[in-house]
């Protein structure tokens, strides 16, 4: 969705714009409180007329005071008869503060607000004595602190709601970004729209998209030049090993060569699967298990050389190809350094139905590998040779880890007690694996 022309462009901007409408809406809500509680005013203006009242009470003549009295409703009342005062707090105080500026600094005031509603005022400026005032239920009614707090709170909580929102759709391109790098580094082809980013960001997201751009153009260029390589290869070793195969001289000289041939084609072939790693393979519902079975088949012809042991698991999305190549991997390595034994396959789920993952293990009882070189076998060309004598080009294990990356899971190795290696491939069966995945 585009942005509109009128809202702001620019990260200071929106900033800026943000902070000016909480500001206003604070202040408005502010101003609905006040101009809905008028309690404050109200009490105002009473004490403003019970000091006209009494003033105009002590001002008279003696014999006056009696017609005053009974126009006005008051009446005197001895010490001891005044009742104690009710306490609405700050609501009191400001009472007896206002009743002091009317009438005096040492006029002394109660208050009851129910039961009856009445002030008794006592004013030594005025004269001698308290004197009853009657007063409507309507001051004091209701008002408490927690009216207030209760006000001020829900102010504070709708404010602090909008700037959220805000504060959302400011970081709304940054998360954008984040997720665009996660994305483009899974090997997915991604760009990230300028028309409706704030203006700061414009160039971020134009420089992520040349970015990618490169990447994929860098990407695009290695599979050509390796394919290219492997095409010119292949046909003279081809021609090599049949110019080999009509030699019959020395049968075991013509079978070594033959089998330095076949291993360069192996290698060409892991070079080729390193380079291309099924980016761009399709993905599809499949039966993990099912598949297991199928790749791992031909090893068990004969003889049984992997053992399975796998538990159901619910069909997810996965690319059919790279994952057999996955599986081919692990079993291969299991085989060559696994000392002889049979190689045990193992496939669960696991996780809590908000986030499963299979986890898939390929087990061995071969000499394992040195624990200071678990975490960089599976780079490119590094092999565990020094513990796990073989050969091959070192793309085997870095391919496992690529692929794995490739469908949002991981791969490890982990000695196992007794002797042997363990491979443990996690993949998600939604979108993103686990953090506390095991």
């Amino acid at each position: 969705m585009k942005t509109p022309y009128w809202f702001p462009q620019s990260f200071f901007a929106r900033t800026l714009w943000l902070v000016l409408i909480v500001v206003l809406f604070s202040k408005a809500l502010t101003l609905v409180y006040l101009m809905m509680n008028e309690d404050v005013l109200v009490d105002r203006q009473y004490s403003h007329g019970a000091a006209l009242t009494l003033r105009a009470y002590w001002a008279a003549s003696p014999e006056d005071r009696d017609h005053i009295a009974e126009a006005a409703g008051l009446k005197r009342i001895p010490r001891d008869k005044v009742p104690a005062s009710e306490q609405h707090w700050p609501y009191s105080e400001i009472f007896q503060r206002q009743m002091q500026t009317e009438l005096g600094p040492d006029t002394e005031t109660r208050v009851r607000a129910t039961s009856p509603p009445a002030l008794w005022v006592r004013a030594p400026s005025l004269g001698d004595g308290w004197v009853r005032v009657p007063m409507y239920p309507h001051p004091l009614r209701g008002q408490r602190i927690w009216s207030v707090l209760g006000w001020f709170l829900g102010i504070g909580l709708l404010s602090t709601a909008a700037a959220w929102i805000f504060v959302r759709q400011l970081n709304a391109p940054l998360k954008r970004l984040v997720y665009a790098a996660r994305q483009l580094g899974q090997g997915r082809s991604v760009r990230l729209p300028i028309s409706d980013t704030p203006s700061e960001m414009t160039e971020v997201y134009r420089a992520f998209n040349q970015m990618a751009e490169d990447v994929e153009q860098a990407a695009r260029e290695r599979e050509l030049m390796l394919a290219g390589v492997s095409h010119d290869l292949r046909t003279p070793l081809t021609r090599l090993r049949l110019a080999l195969e009509f030699m019959e001289n020395d049968t075991e000289l013509t079978d070594d060569m033959v089998r330095d041939i076949e291993d360069m084609d192996a290698i060409l072939d892991q070079f080729l699967a390193f380079i291309r790693d099924g980016r761009g393979e399709p993905v599809e519902e499949a039966d993990f298990c099912e598949l297991v079975r199928e790749t791992l088949a031909p090893y068990n012809q004969g003889s049984e050389r992997v053992r399975l042991c796998l538990e159901p698991i619910p069909p997810f999305p996965l690319r059919r190809v790279s994952t057999k190549r996955l599986l081919t991997n692990l079993v291969e390595n299991a085989l060559n350094h696994g000392g002889g034994d049979a190689v045990e396959v193992v496939a669960s789920l696991a996780g809590d139905h908000a986030a499963p993952y299979v986890v898939l293990s390929v087990l061995d009882r071969g000499a394992g590998i040195d624990p200071g070189e678990l975490d960089s076998i599976f780079n490119p060309f590094i092999r565990g040779d020094r513990a796990r004598g073989g050969r091959g080009t070192g793309l085997g294990l870095a391919i496992v880890k690529r692929i794995a990356s490739l469908h949002g899971g991981s791969v490890e190795l982990r000695n196992r007690s007794g002797g042997g290696l363990e491979a443990r491939v996690k993949l998600p069966l939604g979108l993103l694996l686990p953090r506390d995945a095991v």
